[in-house]
């Protein structure tokens, strides 16, 4: 899908969204639902572009099942600029599902929180492949000097409970997703998102890797900004790849990443992916039955396209949204939410994502997962 078509898709979807957004904008005080405030039904053709997985969003209503994991995390290579590689264990059973969905309007502003589950298990990851980053690079490489704390892998180990955060702002009667945080640490839980980073340098004229090391992830946010996308990352601990668990551990880790916080940079993201994950919050603004990324152009082992469906949304008029009591009353919690009800999480392992062959000069391919010296 180029991304003028892409464009024009999310401008469409932002469009067809206003009418109903901007019911909501008489109130000056802020209006809490569970259930959905303004009407959305999904419906149109086939899209003509190739597109990505299908989302579906029933926010807990109901019994259906979760989506795959690798749907749900789909926006990882959506918004890498550098080739990624999907693998999952063998057997893997696990899906995510958005369980709830709580919204606040202003006459100026609105907000959404989601709960997700993620139940199931096995392992996903998602492996960067930095073929080009090494190619633009050979000469420094050469010289002796290193790529430090590139970006390695993304990995979702077990089960997890989440939330996605919406921020936005209704302006001329149109409503702007501003932020979108995507956070793994809900409600006290441990994240089950890790990220592996290392250092690349050459020895005897071979791409290895050093100071290897395993960060846990708790929120990834995207914000509607100038310049560059850009994700904006906090982790919740830092470890040295491989090093054992222990109490003693798992507080120095903490203490590195607390710092790490302090000084860490936003990373710069594909256009489209960045625009996916704010069409994202906004659908759940709306809280629209499904939704269907854009596909990722970047996916190396991805299946076959498929032709997707966009969702539209239908409104009342204007006035009759004026005329609506914001009295609906919140729906009692998924089991999931609940302290007793809660699962539990499988605690994450620090795995070896293997070797992956990049080519240096006229050498010919070399392996990255050669041992460190």
């Amino acid at each position: 899908m180029t991304g003028q078509k892409y464009r024009a898709r999310a401008a469409l979807g932002l469009a067809l969204a206003a009418a109903f957004l901007a019911g909501c904008a008489s109130s000056s005080k802020h209006q809490a639902a569970a259930g959905p405030l303004w009407p959305a039904t999904a419906g149109g053709g086939p899209l003509k572009e190739e597109s990505g997985p299908t989302l579906r969003l029933d926010y807990g209503r109901g019994s259906a099942r979760g989506n795959p994991v690798n749907d749900f995390m789909y926006f990882v290579p959506l918004i890498s600029p550098e080739p990624v590689t999907v693998t999952q264990t063998p057997g893997n059973t696990q899906s995510a599902r958005v369980i709830s969905a709580e919204r606040t309007v202003t006459r100026v502003t609105f907000a959404v929180k989601c709960d997700f589950e993620i139940t199931g298990e096995g392992r996903q990851e998602n492996v960067f492949d930095h073929s080009a980053l090494i190619r633009r690079h050979e000469q420094k490489l050469k010289a002796g000097s290193s790529l430090d704390r590139q970006l390695g892998r993304i990995s979702l180990e077990g089960t997890g409970l989440g939330t996605v955060e919406v921020q936005g702002v209704i302006s001329n009667r149109t409503p702007v997703v501003t932020e979108v945080r995507l956070r793994f640490n809900a409600h006290g839980r441990l994240s089950p998102v890790t990220i592996g980073l290392h250092d690349i340098f050459l020895h005897q004229g071979a791409c290895a890797t050093r100071n290897k090391l395993v960060a846990r992830v708790n929120t990834l946010t995207f914000r509607r900004e100038p310049g560059e996308p850009r994700m904006h990352v906090t982790v919740a601990s830092v470890h040295r790849e491989g090093a054992a668990g222990g109490l003693w551990q798992d507080l120095v880790g903490g203490l590195k990443g607390a710092a790490v916080n302090l000084f860490i940079q936003p990373i710069t993201v594909e256009a489209a992916g960045h625009q996916a994950l704010l069409d994202f919050g906004l659908a759940l603004a709306a809280e629209a039955p499904e939704f269907t990324f854009p596909r990722a152009r970047n996916l190396q082992n991805a299946p076959a396209p498929v032709l997707g469906r966009m969702t539209e949304f239908s409104a009342r008029p204007i006035a009759s949204l004026l005329m609506s009591a914001w009295d609906k009353r919140h729906a009692p919690p998924h089991p999931a939410l609940s302290p007793q009800g809660g699962r539990g999480i499988a605690s994450p392992k620090v795995t070896n994502c293997g070797s992956s062959t990049f080519p240096v000069g006229k050498g010919g391919a070399r392996s990255i997962g050669q041992p460190a010296v």
